[in-house]
């Protein structure tokens, strides 16, 4: 079977999120979101959730699902068909990039333009051990950027603890140049892809934009990429962000960085930004205090290594700003998109 990692239907999600009101482990954050969203009245819960599910992080969506998942096995029931019907309806076409069942990616056409698109490519976020190319792209990007006559690709890679960071960045640059490589047959301007990535997907972005060890391992170079978009990461300087970052997250750290320190610099975009990296950042985050500090940083690394950086902010506190600029991004009336939307119109010249 594949090693998918599923959404839970909404009737899984309640049951799951009722559990955890009735003491089952969730973060204190987490409990806090579910009872700033829908309240204490467990009678209210399931029709809160029905229509406002949707509004929970990332990271408490993705431990809920975990508990789903526990209970209900790797079951293909547990699906979320919206997805599926919406992925279809959007025409995107699934190819594998690899062998392992998460070496996959999503390509959607782009609506207008002419024979030859420009590319954005999309890393998805989940701590390093969860998430899907499929259910975290957040609703409006692939409609708004195809419409604006871009293809797009969304890529699954292989998942802690089965598979390292290592492997991970590795796995961004095989996709990369697996599209390509098959630029022809899909109509891929190959002088204008960008790679853009949300959580820890920025920090993968980040990492094959900044250490070219990953794209050179793949026969690519730095010059491949146009530029790369990292939404509110926080891992950047993985050193700095283990010993001041949210102690919540510590065992996700370690668990993907090890405790070594050596590695943990090796696998921090701000320690490998000397150069030669992607020659253009746009680096996006909301105001939680670690993603901005670790952009501030990242920004100015790379600006020391010869990248044309640019910087941006936008409102948002802690995890649900974090999962909000993921979700809403591609949605016209969100601030983030038409600044996205004007630095890939510079770049791609159209």
């Amino acid at each position: 079977m594949r090693n998918w990692i599923f959404a839970a239907s909404t009737i899984a999600l309640v049951a799951a999120a009722c559990q955890a009101q009735r003491g089952e482990k969730l973060s204190r954050e987490c409990r806090r979101e579910l009872v700033d969203l829908c309240g204490t009245d467990r009678g209210k819960m399931r029709e809160c959730l029905q229509s406002k599910s949707g509004e929970l992080s990332e990271q408490c969506s993705g431990q809920i699902m975990e508990r789903v998942k526990a209970r209900l096995g790797n079951d293909a029931r547990t699906a979320n068909p919206a997805n599926d019907r919406k992925y279809t309806a959007l025409g995107g076409v699934e190819h594998a990039y690899g062998h392992d069942a998460l070496q996959t990616l999503d390509f959607y056409r782009a609506k207008t333009g002419s024979a030859r698109a420009p590319l954005l490519i999309f890393i998805h976020g989940g701590g390093w051990k969860r998430g899907d190319k499929r259910n975290a792209t957040g609703s409006d990007k692939v409609t708004h950027y195809t419409g604006l006559g871009y293809h797009m690709a969304s890529v699954n890679y292989r998942l802690v603890p089965a598979a390292t960071v290592e492997q991970q960045a590795a796995d961004v640059a095989a996709a990369i140049a697996y599209l390509l490589k098959n630029a022809e047959k899909f109509g891929i301007d190959r002088s204008h892809v960008v790679l853009m990535g949300h959580s820890a997907g920025a920090h993968l972005s980040a990492l094959v934009g900044s250490d070219p060890q990953y794209l050179r391992g793949a026969g690519l170079d730095m010059d491949d990429l146009s530029g790369v978009i990292p939404i509110d990461g926080a891992a950047y300087d993985v050193p700095a962000q283990m010993r001041d970052g949210a102690r919540i997250m510590k065992d996700t750290y370690v668990q993907a960085f090890g405790t070594d320190a050596d590695r943990q610099k090796a696998l921090s975009p701000y320690w490998q930004a000397q150069g030669p990296n992607v020659p253009e950042f746009l680096i996006l985050h909301v105001e939680r205090a670690d993603g901005k500090r670790q952009s501030e940083a990242l920004a100015t690394a790379l600006r020391k290594g010869g990248s044309r950086v640019q910087l941006n902010a936008f409102n948002g506190k802690g995890l649900q700003g974090h999962g909000e600029i993921n979700r809403r991004l591609g949605d016209p009336s969100y601030p983030a998109t038409p600044v996205v939307d004007a630095w890939l119109k510079r770049l791609f010249g159209r």
